[in-house]
């Protein structure tokens, strides 16, 4: 570990030798040392010994650019964060660092880059739904769903005796139905809840209404799905 100001004196044969070897010295060990050459070169190299990072001066010899840490320990290398890869022109097409989460939830950047799991897990949490939408998802799990909440099915009965008749896709109030089910040997409309349902739903399936006819006509079931 040396530093020289590369400027060989006009001296004895001996001093001169020393001279030499001490500047060549620093050139081989990179000037390293905990404090930046107090000569410095444009394009020239210092490697900082407290810290373990290795330096470039700049051309214009007004500022060192940071280039590369090498881990004493492990004898490995590494690249400061946010470095850019650029192709032979000199413009960026990468990124030895991570972005920001909206930049990954945007999805139209075209910079390579690393990317956190953290990030990914943000950018995902950030896109799904934080509430049960207020329309029916068929195909979305339900089975953590109370009985009778939004995107949750019933079988229902008509509450009350009419001559309605609710088609596949009809739009329904809940408090013309109640929870019902069949039963074997009954042969008007099966077993009924004294509840009425509350919210709307949806028929998916066919109740015919005469008031004149039967029971079973008067009092069909079908198959619901509650939408709000």
């Amino acid at each position: 570990m040396s530093q020289h100001d590369f400027n060989i004196a006009n001296q004895t044969a001996s001093a001169t030798r020393v001279d030499l070897n001490n500047a060549l010295g620093a050139l081989a060990s990179l000037s390293s040392g905990t404090a930046a050459p107090a000569t410095t070169f444009a394009n020239m190299l210092w490697y900082e010994t407290d810290t373990n990072w290795l330096w470039v001066r700049n051309e214009a010899d007004s500022a060192w650019v940071r280039f590369a840490y090498f881990n004493q320990s492990t004898n490995q290398s590494a690249f400061v964060d946010d470095t850019q890869i650029v192709n032979t022109s000199g413009t960026q097409v990468g990124l030895l660092g991570d972005q920001s989460t909206a930049t990954w939830q945007a999805g139209t950047g075209t910079t390579q880059s690393l990317v956190s799991p953290a990030n990914v897990k943000a950018a995902v949490e950030a896109l799904a739904p934080t509430s049960v939408p207020t329309t029916a998802q068929v195909g979305t799990a339900t089975a953590g769903l109370a009985a009778g909440a939004v995107g949750t099915y019933v079988w229902g009965r008509k509450n009350v005796s009419n001559s309605t008749t609710y088609n596949f896709g009809s739009t329904v109030a809940g408090a013309d139905f109640r929870p019902s089910g069949f039963a074997v040997g009954i042969t008007t409309y099966g077993n009924v809840s004294t509840t009425a349902l509350s919210g709307t739903w949806r028929v998916m399936g066919y109740v015919r209404g005469d008031s004149s006819d039967s029971e079973n006509l008067k009092y069909g079931t079908s198959l619901l799905l509650r939408i709000s």
